[in-house]
């Protein structure tokens, strides 16, 4: 008997970079989509991406859009003044994140009591402080609400560098596991134990982690939506040591996903070869011989066709523009700068997105 794939398993995914602040963007986003009513069946993340992704799929209210954006001015900082030309104020404001840190998400060690001149630490910032924001607006509990999205969040195992991934359909989230996914080293953000593992950031692996979501669920075809917090092209070159740092930085976290894309097509055309030939030798006189051979393949086919026959159907990119170049912008939290992101990222989905799951050109 021949084994079918199941029929209309499609799923809508949206993936969510990190980026630091930069991640106001993706709230923005998010409002649109929410505003488009696009149901959304997988959402993933990684860093902020993986926070923010958490937000929308255990929103505690139930109304994840108002709760991303009110996590998001939560986390604004106020002490920056409004008035500043766009480059003064990511200056100021990523000086005063690192030195004093931000009260509703991390905080610098050297503000503890305990501090000294010979203290030692493999991070300089706690970020406990965001568990306790991040739990006033998740309840982790409805995640196996039906009607919730699959929560996948991505982190990378500090003493084996091995991707770690954490699946709502198979693992009791908890905030350790988002902010496992939140650990920068290079910014002196403390890594979070889970279990015996010791987690950093997903970003040293990747900063898309769409190949995660395909290998979690490799069954249901995909129409996806990227968020791109770096962008890809720059045309003026770097003109100092800072904008090469810039543009590298750039360059080393923007989506790379084009080779899943190409793989996707390719994979989409064997697929359609192999079916074809798999129904003609189906609906063919086989001898004995034949017949106990074909079992034996049908078994194979199942397994490439059916349980990891997924395509990418669609893939749609919400690609963040930059006014100005700067190393840290990820580390401006001033209130204007947030909102002013949630605004771009509203109006840059709007947009790209109207006509999102209406064809499936990738």
């Amino acid at each position: 008997m021949s084994i079918k794939k199941e029929k209309n398993c499609e799923e809508n995914v949206l993936v969510l970079q990190g980026g630091g602040s930069l991640g106001a963007y993706e709230c923005g986003v998010y409002k649109a989509i929410n505003k488009l009513k696009i149901k959304l069946d997988v959402v993933a993340g990684t860093s902020i991406g993986g926070i923010n992704s958490s937000i929308i799929a255990a929103s505690k209210s139930g109304e994840p859009a108002k709760d991303l954006e009110e996590f998001w001015l939560t986390l604004a900082e106020t002490a920056t003044p409004q008035f500043l030309p766009v480059k003064m104020r990511e200056i100021s404001s990523s000086i005063y994140s690192a030195m004093w840190g931000n009260s509703n998400a991390f905080l610098p060690l050297w503000l503890r009591p305990s501090f000294g001149f010979t203290y030692n630490a493999p991070y300089l910032y706690d970020i406990s402080p965001l568990k306790k924001t991040l739990e006033k607006f998740v309840d982790y509990s409805k995640l196996k609400e039906a009607s919730r999205p699959r929560l996948i969040v991505t982190s990378t195992d500090v003493q084996n560098g091995k991707p770690s991934t954490f699946d709502s359909k198979y693992d009791n989230f908890t905030s350790d596991h988002v902010l496992a996914s939140a650990g920068y080293p290079f910014y002196g953000i403390s890594w979070t134990k889970v279990g015996n593992r010791y987690l950093w950031d997903g970003t040293l692996l990747s900063n898309t982690p769409l190949r995660e979501v395909i290998d979690a669920s490799p069954i249901c075809d995909k129409k996806v939506i990227i968020v791109n917090l770096f962008p890809r092209i720059q045309e003026e070159l770097p003109r100092n040591m800072s904008e090469s740092w810039h543009r590298a930085r750039d360059i080393m976290h923007t989506d790379k996903t084009d080779q899943s894309v190409r793989m996707s097509k390719i994979i989409s055309r064997y697929l359609l070869v192999i079916k074809k030939m798999h129904d003609i030798l189906e609906t063919s006189a086989l001898d004995e011989k034949g017949k106990k051979r074909f079992d034996e393949l049908e078994q194979e086919y199942h397994k490439l066709a059916c349980e990891r026959g997924a395509i990418i159907k669609e893939m749609v990119r919400v690609e963040r523009k930059e006014e100005t170049h700067y190393l840290f912008e990820d580390a401006d939290f001033s209130s204007e700068t947030v909102k002013k992101l949630i605004r771009n990222g509203e109006k840059d989905a709007e947009k790209t997105l109207v006509n999102f799951g209406k064809n499936s050109s990738i």
